[in-house]
């Protein structure tokens, strides 16, 4: 009896190009840091900050792709779509200032979606995940100061920032990235011309100023979740379409 040919053996998929998806499925891109902020100097980098949209049949694999990725070019990070979304939700402070951005460089209609979207991710969360970030970040300057006799004045100049954005989130119920009328002394933080003492005041007044409006904030206690899921469902569906129809054509 003749034996029965082998079994062809399943292809293995190639291996996923993290760059690739930030260079072929980004949807939304923007500047953050000093430029987005508006406390740009000479000196100051250009942070890049974004989202991708990976293809949905790559999450039909067993190597899924990835969450973020750095990269390609030099102070540019990008997030999944997912994953950029799960972290809004919680009231990420970078994520949040990401969809907020006055500087966006591109985005197409997901993205244009996504940060049309951006009021969704607001919720009076923003008070503790603010309040824990920069708790963080004082703890460090403190360090600082016991080792060195000053903070790293950038950094404080950037915790002070943070903590009016808090505060005026949770008064307002908006969200400003730019300092506006405040860019003059905070770069005076930053040049080290005003003194640890009274930066330490600043900060508690921010600090209180934002607990106080907690109260009163105009935010929902929690995002909608519903809304954010229900748009990540759709763009999930509509890429998968969009991929098969590509592979059958």
């Amino acid at each position: 009896m003749a034996s029965e040919p082998p079994a062809p053996r399943p292809s293995t998929p190639s291996p996923v190009d993290p760059l690739s998806l930030v260079r072929d499925h980004t949807v939304y891109s923007c500047v953050m840091g000093s430029r987005a902020f508006r406390l740009a100097t000479d000196g100051s980098d250009t942070d890049r900050r974004g989202v991708f949209l990976a293809p949905t049949p790559l999450f039909w694999r067993f190597e899924k792709p990835p969450t973020h990725v750095e990269g390609p070019a030099q102070e540019q990070f990008g997030w999944e779509l997912e994953r950029f979304c799960a972290l809004a939700l919680r009231a990420n402070p970078n994520i949040l200032e990401c969809l907020h951005s006055p500087l966006v460089e591109y985005a197409d209609a997901v993205g244009r979606e996504l940060r049309a979207l951006r009021g969704a991710f607001l919720s009076r969360l923003a008070h503790e995940t603010f309040a824990r970030y920069a708790v963080g970040q004082r703890r460090k300057l403190e360090a600082d100061v016991r080792r060195y006799g000053a903070p790293r004045w950038k950094h404080a100049m950037h915790l002070l920032r943070l903590l009016t954005s808090s505060r005026d989130l949770l008064r307002t119920g908006i969200l400003t990235v730019d300092v506006g009328a405040q860019r003059e002394p905070l770069l005076a933080v930053k040049r080290g011309e005003v003194s640890w003492s009274e930066v330490e005041r600043w900060m508690a007044r921010l600090a209180a100023e934002a607990e106080e409006a907690r109260a009163g904030s105009p935010l929902p206690s929690e995002p909608d979740h519903a809304r954010v899921e229900d748009f990540l469902i759709r763009v999930r569906r509509e890429s998968a379409l969009r991929e098969c129809a590509g592979a059958g054509a």
